[in-house]
């Protein structure tokens, strides 16, 4: 059956033989169920067109042009009327097809889009400036999907299908992929994509979004230089990432840096960065590499700093004592709703890893190693805020003392759903502002000030 076949009764007339010519005429525009219909049935004839082995040879940039000339090629064949546009928007998406993934290209090369979330083939959402939003965008159906999902899993060596049914990966462009098709997933494939700028955001991006006030910056960039361990806190989407980014910028480019991440997206600038990812186990089970072992590595590398992308089970212990043997200035994430939480997810996790201590010798670990907590949070419309700076200051009797430095207090939300706050200084000088005065990066008593407020 030929591709002009396939779309009877599809069309609503869009292709009808002109009186009295014998051609096809224009009658109106391609419904869109003609369009997916003809662009499903286009890229089939292409690959029973198309000479794989030929084209192994070809640049990307002559792949491209040669998919061009083929799909045009096909066109006229068919004698399938459609005008410029058309024409124009089925030669890309074929391309992204063969090349890219497909319906998700468009939205990858839209730079204002944070999130894709694609729940099955039908509803692809996205996030923009912090908020969801449904696309008109669609798969042909959910085997397409599962197409693109494994394209995406497979070039960094992963794998899905229903023996291993969750996956953890990365596009080329550093962005975090999610998977998970059934039978976990009922209904069909979902897909969810945290977009990462080719240009990660700087500190002054943040000043602009208000995400932190020039007094929190001077702190922060004194930390970094300071070598003091951090540990930022905050949920999904909440910014900790970026943030983790931004400290790094203020390390020192003289010194070594490990990375340790499950699924690679940190973007450090420094010269001297080695790059460290986990390994999910194979068909058979084997070959898995974890966090723990691959910190455990890290430390053999003569590391100044390390830098965790996020702690999330047994590797806790083995990143407290790194901190506590030497390798100041280390930075981690975690998930936690509070500074306070935080210390209290890390305490678990320590005992996660079969380390029998007392829970008093367990949090004296945690006040050696952590100095500093930072909270990130997403609030209700959208922004992301350093909400919390708190200082580690010691135990008192068998808990873990703190103090907040910096605090965003919200007032609530105004017609336009935007909130309404304003950050402060709390008027407490931290312990560690001695520290920062030895290693050459003093910070003035009037950052402190808790009389100066940033709306």
């Amino acid at each position: 059956m030929s591709l002009r076949e396939r779309l009877t009764g599809l069309e609503d007339g869009r292709l009808m033989q002109g009186a009295g010519s014998g051609g096809p005429v224009l009658t109106a525009s391609l419904p869109d169920a003609a369009y997916q219909e003809l662009r499903k049935s286009m890229h089939q004839a292409i690959l029973d067109r198309i000479d794989l082995e030929r084209l192994k040879k070809l640049t990307q940039e002559q792949f491209r042009h040669e998919l061009a000339l083929l799909v045009q090629r096909v066109i006229e064949d068919e004698r399938i009327v459609l005008n410029q546009h058309e024409r124009h928007r089925l030669v890309l998406d074929i391309q992204n097809e063969m090349l890219g993934f497909g319906p998700l290209e468009a939205l990858l090369a839209d730079a204002g889009v944070s999130d894709i979330l694609v729940n099955t083939a039908s509803k692809v959402y996205v996030e923009r400036s912090g908020r969801l939003e449904l696309t008109s965008v669609t798969f042909h159906d959910n085997a397409h999907l599962m197409k693109i999902i494994e394209k995406i899993v497979s070039r960094v060596g992963r794998r899905i299908d229903e023996s291993s049914p969750m996956v953890d990966a990365r596009l080329p462009d550093g962005s975090r992929v999610n998977a998970i098709i059934p039978p976990l997933a009922i209904d069909g494939p979902m897909l969810s994509i945290r977009r990462f700028s080719s240009s990660p955001l700087t500190i002054a991006n943040l000043l602009a979004y208000k995400s932190v006030t020039p007094p929190m910056v001077q702190v922060l960039e004194a930390l970094g230089q300071a070598k003091i361990n951090i540990l930022i806190s905050g949920g999904t989407g909440s910014g900790k990432t970026t943030l983790l980014n931004v400290l790094s910028g203020f390390i020192p480019g003289s010194e070594r840096i490990v990375t340790i991440e499950d699924a690679a997206e940190l973007q450090l600038r420094q010269p001297h960065v080695v790059r460290l990812e986990t390994r999910q186990p194979n068909i058979e089970g084997k070959g898995e590499v974890t966090q723990r072992a691959l910190v455990r590595n890290a430390l053999r590398m003569r590391p100044d700093r390390i830098i965790l992308g996020e702690v999330r089970g047994a590797e806790a212990i083995d990143m407290l004592q790194a901190m506590n043997t030497g390798h100041e200035g280390s930075l981690a994430t975690i998930h936690a709703n509070s500074p306070r939480d935080a210390l209290a997810r890390l305490e678990n996790m320590v005992g996660m890893a079969g380390v029998h201590l007392t829970p008093r010798a367990m949090r004296q670990q945690i006040c050696s190693a952590i100095t500093v907590v930072m909270q990130m949070s997403r609030l209700t419309d959208g922004t992301r805020k350093l909400v919390s700076m708190q200082e580690v200051t010691g135990m008192e009797g068998e808990m873990i003392a703190m103090h907040e430095i910096f605090r965003f207090e919200q007032d609530g939300i105004d017609g336009a759903g935007k909130v309404l706050g304003r950050f402060r200084a709390t008027g407490v000088r931290p312990r560690f502002a001695e520290r920062l005065r030895m290693y050459g990066a003093p910070v003035p008593d009037s950052t402190f000030d808790p009389e100066k407020l940033y709306e």
